[in-house]
């Protein structure tokens, strides 16, 4: 009885050790996070080469706000669109599809790709080797051409009959400049590869004899028969072969043929989509960081798609806002110097000086690239360089010289000698589009701000502090 009670007391001890290795850190909405998954998502993002590297406590709060982004999405049901859905599948088979088969899979169909391109060369009369010297000509070449091809080419057969070397003749005087370089050598000739008129002259050769010239649509051709050659061994072949498999997409037929017979075998009660999932259950079980690596992604499409809704799109789309942002902060969006709000311009004529002026003089700033490009660049005419903006000091020679009194040195623009400048110099920003790269930026940080303080009120959230403490310590 005492064994009993002993072993029983052991056992519940193990059982509450065990399930201790893995506490929860904390609860959002009452949904609660590993210490695991916060420990994956801390090392990932704070790893030796972050330059703002941050401790367990300080992560907490960004990991935190990750959460309830998602949380928020997952209360838009934006896991039910087509689109999420659509694309988180497409990431899930990347990860999964390939731990279906095994790389001696995919060698078995190199192998069984190579056994059957070797077949295929034998039944149609083996390989061959062969040389030759090409002298060139045109389909459509004059008659002096043509002769003039003729007389080299018996030429060369005539100097080839009197014991020259035929490599070094190839090299000298043959077209075919891959070829040429071997010393006119082809390798690895099947019946069926060539040019009729270059296949049966060399199929009526007997090993080491040369043609004489023969005329095809390529030119005049010296053919030397080598002989025949044995088909290349599979070692050899085989970097060719996994590159075939790779660029024709083999590697995915594979998988789908494996899917298919896991499909059949059970008498097609499952869908290859089930299959995939099963799959998917069993790697998490086996690899958290796996289940960790889906489950950010999961998550991070659908922070992505939320903060695009809330924050991103409506700090770049909503005009209104952005301009009611500038007014009330203005103050904070002067400058220490002025600056120049205008143009540099490059022009041929002294005329187009003037020209240009008058064509923006009335018309409001962010419209005058379009009417400069209407008027004098159109129809494929270019009489402009134009660099617009707002300039500080410094960004630009032209106006540093011009508007800001400097003395520099102006680079030239070739075909365009005439520099000249237009616009004013403004001590502040005079509209919210003179600086809207910045008002977007700080709105989107405000909306931002606005919606983690909204979220955090929604959504309670609970941190174990103890627990917390044992990060990356237990």
């Amino acid at each position: 009885m005492r064994f009993k009670l002993c072993l029983s007391t052991l056992l519940l001890s193990t059982t509450i050790a065990f399930g201790q290795t893995n506490p929860t850190i904390m609860t959002i909405n009452g949904q609660p996070v590993s210490r695991s998954e916060f420990e994956y998502s801390y090392n990932k993002n704070n790893t030796e080469g972050v330059i703002d590297k941050k401790s367990a406590e300080e992560y907490v709060d960004l990991f935190i706000n990750y959460k309830l982004k998602v949380q928020s999405a997952l209360d838009a049901h934006l896991d039910t669109l087509s689109s999420f859905k659509k694309e988180f599948l497409s990431y899930r088979n990347q990860q999964i599809r390939p731990t279906f088969i095994t790389d001696a899979d995919v060698e078995a169909e190199a192998r069984r790709l190579y056994r059957e391109s070797k077949q295929q060369v034998e039944s149609n009369g083996g390989m061959w080797q062969c040389a030759h010297i090409l002298i060139g000509l045109y389909q459509n070449a004059e008659k002096e051409e043509a002769d003039v091809a003729k007389h080299l080419a018996d030429s060369i057969y005539n100097a080839l009959r009197g014991g020259a070397d035929f490599a070094e003749l190839a090299k000298k005087y043959s077209t075919d400049v891959n070829s040429a370089k071997d010393g006119g050598t082809l390798l690895h000739i099947q019946k069926g590869q060539t040019v009729p008129e270059f296949e049966k002259a060399l199929f009526a050769l007997k090993t080491g004899e040369i043609s004489t010239p023969v005329l095809s649509p390529f030119g005049y051709h010296i053919i030397k028969m080598i002989g025949p050659e044995d088909f290349p061994t599979y070692d050899t072949l085989r970097p060719n072969i996994m590159q075939y498999i790779e660029m024709r997409g083999l590697r995915e037929q594979l998988i789908d043929n494996k899917l298919d017979s896991i499909v059949t075998s059970e008498g097609k009660a499952i869908t290859q989509e089930q299959v995939l999932d099963r799959k998917l259950a069993s790697l998490e079980e086996q690899d958290i960081n796996m289940k960790y690596l889906i489950r950010e992604y999961y998550d991070g499409l659908l922070m992505i798609e939320m903060s695009n809704r809330e924050v991103w799109e409506k700090a770049s789309k909503d005009e209104k806002a952005l301009e009611a942002y500038f007014r009330k902060h203005k103050k904070q969006y002067k400058w220490t110097e002025p600056r120049f709000k205008g143009i540099a311009y490059h022009v041929k004529t002294k005329e187009d000086v003037e020209a240009v002026k008058a064509c923006i003089k009335d018309v409001p700033f962010k419209q005058w690239a379009e009417k400069l490009r209407d008027k004098f660049n159109a129809d494929n005419t270019i009489r402009i360089r134009v660099e617009k903006g707002i300039f500080r000091k410094g960004d630009n020679t032209l106006i540093d010289n011009e508007v800001f009194g400097e003395k520099k040195t102006v680079k030239p623009v070739n075909g365009y000698p005439i520099d000249a400048v237009f616009g004013k110099k403004i001590k502040a920003p005079e509209s919210m589009d003179d600086v809207r790269d910045l008002v977007v930026t700080n709105y989107q940080e405000e909306l931002e701000k606005n919606w983690i303080e909204a979220l955090r009120k929604k959504y309670k959230v609970v941190v174990d502090k103890k627990v917390l403490s044992t990060v990356n310590k237990h």
